[in-house]
């Protein structure tokens, strides 16, 4: 049983990957019958599996640290030859979607694989593969500017996501000083960020319009593979945060300010919820990881065997380092069934949920790795994001094993964040809305679009005369919206389907249990709207789901006196 350190990497080679593939669409077309398809396909997701396998392991070799010449190369040539293999995805597409034997492959492997299929060739054209590789350059100079953040704060050269305890101390003066010294890194780069993004917008617009959409927001939809739902869905779902969580979260900030002792709340606030500190891990890495190991032996038998083999085999990498990127995800190696963990723990609560929630991921995509062709490993962006928001709540019962004296605050302020978090992700969403609905706004304009809209949203939001966020800058930390366009409504949809499984959790833990253990072997076989019914859910599409589900948050929070602990 190979350890993550053994797996091996091999540069993929496209000029025989093009000719392997040449053949087995010939044979596609030639083929008599259902069954010789069938082989033909599998011989390709073969070839597939093992280029991405690849591509994966350079991804997070490189972002482990950003400073591994050879894994730089590596990242620089899958950039470019990334669109190389699209190419070839896009043309096995393709020819799936005409298959003579359609209806019969419909009936073995369901109509999910062919709306996929569909997406996949509406979004390519050999005629964009220069744009795309350009595309791909963008983002990782992104992440490499972000990565490359060296802030000199207490007397230390920290990392943005190092100075994350210092953003929630109970000394105010820390808090704003941590504040400053984090954006200033932001501000001092601010032309970079702009031109990257500039750059990115007005690139993807162009890949819109040569492909034959209006713009980007009908081909980033495309991209993200919705079947089943469109951009007015989403704009009624913002609507009824604005309309039913706003206020909610208004007053929550309210609360929040009179709990600390603030008469007016400022950003730097935020981070802060109780005068005596914030929940924080008792304990380092190591000891997370142990305890970890018992929540999941003790939470099932599936969970018990799938954290054993992540620690046996290496499959995570979370504590915060010089060189490495920011944030946290979970991949999937196809050609060894497992998927990988990656964070960057900083000593705050924070180390907790990313390591419950990407586990989340993880389990998932481990419970459907067999589940017969890589279209279904992972569901869509939105329905993955239900499973690690979800495994979250599942796991409250443990949470003492990780803030001992201190859980009762860990869950007032994880589920709080829970419903604060939905107004800025549709902020975020709204916001790329109108970024590319209007492609040539300049970055001033962008500006003073996100600050319009975090008036609507964040209304409470004051960044007491910081010059970077009063300007409008803020979202240029979220480096979805460079690296992944339209993939945060996601986390707001999804959001919405896990506090319907945390408030069924506290009715019956192991009926919702079954059905979230249901909903992950099921993988990506069905459309986001339908994978929510499997699981016994309320879309969050339907009116009155959100006003339900923030009702019974709000009840929760209100029982509990807060200003006590």
């Amino acid at each position: 049983m190979k350890t993550f350190d053994q797996f091996t990497y091999e540069r993929p080679n496209l000029t025989a990957m093009a000719e392997q593939h040449k053949i087995l669409m010939q044979q596609f077309k030639e083929a008599n019958s259902v069954a010789q398809q069938s082989e033909v396909i599998s011989a390709w997701n073969s070839i597939a599996a093992n280029y991405q396998t690849n591509a994966t392991l350079v991804y997070i070799r490189a972002s482990v640290d950003t400073r591994d010449a050879f894994y730089k190369t590596e990242r620089d040539y899958l950039d470019d030859n990334g669109p190389r293999f699209e190419e070839l995805q896009s043309a096995y597409y393709e020819a799936l979607v005409s298959s003579k034997f359609r209806v019969e492959l419909e009936q073995e492997w369901g109509t999910q694989l062919f709306a996929l299929a569909q997406n996949a060739v509406d979004a390519f054209s050999p005629a964009i593969m220069p744009m795309l590789q350009q595309e791909n350059k963008l983002i990782s100079s992104y992440q490499e500017l972000v990565a490359s953040a060296q802030i000199e704060f207490d007397g230390q050269t920290l990392t943005l996501a190092q100075m994350g305890p210092y953003l929630e101390s109970t000394e105010r003066d820390v808090r704003k000083r941590a504040t400053e010294a984090r954006f200033n890194f932001y501000a001092q780069n601010r032309e970079q960020f702009d031109a990257i993004y500039d750059d990115l917008v007005k690139l993807r617009h162009k890949i819109a319009t040569t492909l034959g959409f209006k713009n980007f927001v009908e081909l980033g939809y495309i991209r993200m593979d919705r079947v089943d739902y469109d951009a007015t869905m989403v704009k009624k779902f913002r609507d009824q945060v604005r309309d039913e969580i706003v206020p909610v979260a208004t007053k929550l900030y309210e609360r929040q300010a009179k709990r600390i002792g603030v008469p007016t709340l400022a950003f730097y606030d935020e981070g802060l919820n109780f005068l005596t500190g914030n929940a924080t891990p008792q304990g380092d890495a190591d000891w997370i990881v142990a305890n970890a190991k018992t929540m999941y032996s003790e939470l099932s038998v599936e969970t018990k065997e799938f954290f054993t083999m992540m620690i046996e085999r290496n499959l995570m990498d979370l504590v915060a380092k010089t060189g490495k990127e920011g944030g946290g995800y979970c991949t999937f190696m196809e050609d060894y069934e497992v998927p990988f963990i990656f964070s960057n723990f900083n000593g705050t609560s924070g180390d907790i949920d990313v390591l419950t929630h990407e586990a989340g991921h993880a389990f998932q995509v481990y419970s459907s790795r067999n589940v017969g062709i890589p279209e279904y490993i992972w569901p869509t962006h939105e329905a993955c994001e239900i499973h690690s928001m979800s495994m979250e709540f599942f796991t409250w019962p443990w949470m003492e094993l990780f803030f001992k004296e201190q859980t009762d605050k860990y869950k007032f302020g994880h589920l709080s964040s829970a419903l604060l978090f939905l107004p800025y992700g549709v902020a975020v969403d709204e916001f790329q809305h109108a970024v590319y609905e209007n492609p040539t706004m300049t970055p001033a304009q962008r500006n003073a679009k996100w600050r319009e809209i975090e008036q609507i949203y964040l209304p409470h939001r004051d960044y007491d005369g910081l010059a970077y966020l009063e300007d409008g800058a803020f979202w240029q930390r979220q480096q979805h919206i460079y690296s992944s366009p339209f993939y945060y409504i996601d986390y707001t949809l999804a959001q919405i389907c896990a506090l319907q499984f945390w408030q069924k959790s506290r009715e019956d833990f192991t009926a919702a249990w079954q059905d979230y253990t249901n909903l992950c072997k099921l993988g990506g076989s069905k459309s986001f709207t339908q994978l929510v019914a499997s699981a016994n859910l309320n879309s969050p599409f339907e009116d009155g789901t959100v006003a339900a589900v923030i009702e019974a948050v709000e009840v929760y929070l209100n029982s509990v006196e807060d200003d006590k602990m």
